[in-house]
């Protein structure tokens, strides 16, 4: 035991082709390095090795790896911990998982069929993520009578391979994993092989894991406040080292102070590095929540709404321009949307092609538009705050994985925000000579903005253009907003991804207070989904002035008018992030005027509308 914790720990991964025998190659390993319990070895023989690492029932059932399996191991010189990751195209997602955490890469070649495009998107995967060492072990060759020539063809064609990743360590070793030859122990049949065995190339190889002191990094995952004499900031520190009394940064708020304590579970440290969970005190009463991250004052993060990435796509639902998704990097969370995707990457050539979605496995370069700051590093500098997953914000499944390559300049609306004194300061509106109750008097009415919102089809556009032509009859001064028009003017530069969909909405609720403040009567029929939105618009209005009305309307009562035909479209897949097949539509909780269109025509739908107006909102007599 003594013995063992003072030998360092290597973190390596098996990938490679289906059927490549990355299972029995890891059972081989463990098997002849002594790293089985007695109960598993004396149920294991040369043809199952597989087994100890292939655990689930349906991995045993078709002989396939699924999960990522992690076995631990020691030998005389070090410790391990293996990743046996799958080999199938559909499983990458799990070879990436397993990868992120792994300082060395085991890539398994099948001698009877070479390099093949699996081998190549590992290879590159494993280039991505930033291992830098690799052994390429060829396997199988005693069905080649361990022929030499047909491991120094299947070298020479991996060598092409690597010479255009960033893979600086190679080392090859000719290998059997069902028979053990040059896994442990060196094999007689390969004489003419000068090099190691494979655990040998395992325990020599160097891995660079000189600490990143300088650039301290910790996430917050929570606040911990037990009573009212303690607030600490709990988390595990993702890079560097601290020590109480350092100076730190909050960020994305900017606020500097300093450790008062290094707090864990057996007490108080005077210092803490990267890998512990600890619970930090600070000697200033700030503002720190889940998602800040601390960092040392003399080497910031980075900062910005935009972003440019390496993106492995792992969903079956092709990513495109008009999605929105929830990103997570380390504690933090905020919507993103794809802005423009470079390109992808041909795993046959590694040739960059110009597209505007990326396919399930495929990998591409793309660039984000995020609703708020995010801060990271880039991930050459830092693997920990680098790096991201993106997530189906309907679904809650992990959809891609991402490597942040540069912050993108900040966008003028950030811009904004991160400075609202100095702009402010700026601008000066011109205050008007005439009032908005002025404005009202003259109207002899008093203004408002009745807001439909409804799926499409429900029949929101019907009904305001009935309530419209009966406000004019009764001398009322009223005018139409509709989604369609909109789009072909004001917002006619918007996409229909959750983002711009947004951006449509604020402008449209923007446009609606200027009609409100003319003293008009608005009627805005807009699909308006989000809860968040539609609350968003009353806000910018007095107070009673935004009526929502609830244009209630079954799903598939929508498709069967469907007008427009827009929801075969939608079906067929033509239309993406269409509301209420592909996007979700968050009813109102409690909506001014709630309308069943079953129930009633479109005539009593705007009298009903129009006499809730005669009530609530006191028109004045002419």
């Amino acid at each position: 035991m003594a013995e063992h914790a003072t030998q360092d720990l290597l973190r390596f991964i098996t990938c490679g082709s289906v059927d490549d025998g990355k299972s029995t190659l890891i059972g081989r390993l463990l098997h002849d390095a002594d790293g089985l319990f007695d109960d598993v070895r004396k149920d294991i023989n040369a043809t199952n090795l597989a087994h100890i690492t292939d655990g689930l029932q349906a991995e045993r059932e078709q002989g396939i790896t699924i999960d990522v399996a992690y076995r631990y191991f020691a030998s005389s010189k070090r410790k391990f911990i293996i990743a046996d990751v799958p080999g199938h195209e559909q499983y990458t997602r799990n070879m990436a998982t397993g990868a992120s955490t792994s300082d060395l890469a085991v890539i398994l070649i099948d001698a009877q069929h070479g390099v093949q495009a699996q081998t190549r998107r590992h290879s590159f995967i494993v280039s991505l993520l930033g291992i830098r060492n690799v052994i390429v072990a060829i396997n199988k060759l005693d069905l080649f009578g361990f022929d030499q020539a047909r491991y120094k063809a299947i070298q020479q064609d991996y060598l092409q391979v690597a010479a255009q990743l960033e893979i600086p360590d190679i080392h090859f070793v000719p290998v059997s994993a069902l028979h053990g030859d040059n896994i442990v122990n060196k094999s007689p049949n390969t004489p003419w092989f000068r090099g190691r065995t494979l655990l040998d190339y395992l325990e020599r190889a160097h891995i660079d894991r000189s600490r990143n002191d300088k650039d301290f990094r910790f996430p917050v995952q929570w606040v911990n406040r037990p009573h009212a004499d303690f607030r600490g900031y709990a988390g595990t520190i993702a890079s560097g080292r601290i020590r109480k009394g350092d100076a730190i940064r909050v960020m994305p708020s900017g606020v500097i102070s300093s450790i008062d304590s290094i707090t864990t579970f057996d007490g108080e440290l005077p210092q803490a590095e990267a890998g512990q969970a600890v619970t930090l005190t600070l000697n200033d009463k700030v503002d720190v929540s889940r998602g800040d991250m601390l960092v040392n004052t003399s080497s910031l993060a980075q900062m910005s709404d935009r972003l440019r990435a390496r993106i492995v796509w792992l969903s079956p639902t092709p990513m495109n321009r008009d999605s929105d998704y929830l990103l997570k990097s380390t504690s933090q969370e905020l919507r993103a949307w794809p802005e423009k995707i470079h390109h992808r990457i041909d795993v046959h050539t590694f040739a960059e092609q110009a597209t505007d979605e990326l396919q399930l496995n495929e990998i591409g370069l793309v660039d984000f538009g995020l609703h708020q700051p995010l801060v990271f590093d880039r991930y050459k500098k830092n693997r920990r705050t680098g790096a991201f997953i993106l997530i189906d914000r309907m679904t809650n499944a992990t959809v891609g994985a991402g490597l942040i390559e540069q912050p993108l300049a900040t966008s003028p609306a950030l811009a904004q925000r991160q400075a609202p004194e100095q702009a402010a300061n700026n601008l000066h509106p011109q205050p008007p000579r005439i009032s908005a109750a002025k404005r009202a008097e003259q109207k002899q009415q008093q203004p408002a903005v009745i807001w439909f919102t409804g799926l499409s089809g429900s029949g929101k556009s019907s009904i305001a253009s009935a309530l419209d032509e009966l406000l004019t009859a009764h001398n009322k001064h009223s005018y139409l907003l509709d989604g369609d028009t909109m789009r072909q003017g004001l917002n006619r530069d918007l996409s229909f991804r959750e983002s711009d969909r947004r951006e449509n909405i604020r402008r449209i609720g923007e446009v609606a207070k200027l009609f409100s403040d003319a003293g008009l009567i608005t009627l805005a029929a807009f699909i308006s989904p989000f809860r968040e939105d539609r609350q968003l618009v009353r806000e910018l209005l007095p107070e009673g002035q935004f009526i929502e009305v609830f244009v209630d309307t079954p799903l598939e009562v929508c498709e069967q008018r469907d007008v427009k035909g827009l929801y075969a479209k939608a079906r067929k897949g033509e239309i993406r992030q269409f509301t209420g097949i592909s996007s979700p539509y968050e009813a109102p909780e409690k909506p001014d005027i709630h309308i069943r269109t079953e129930e009633m025509s479109v005539e009593d739908a705007a009298r009903v509308v129009f006499e809730y107006l005669l009530n609530q909102v006191p028109f004045k007599k002419q």
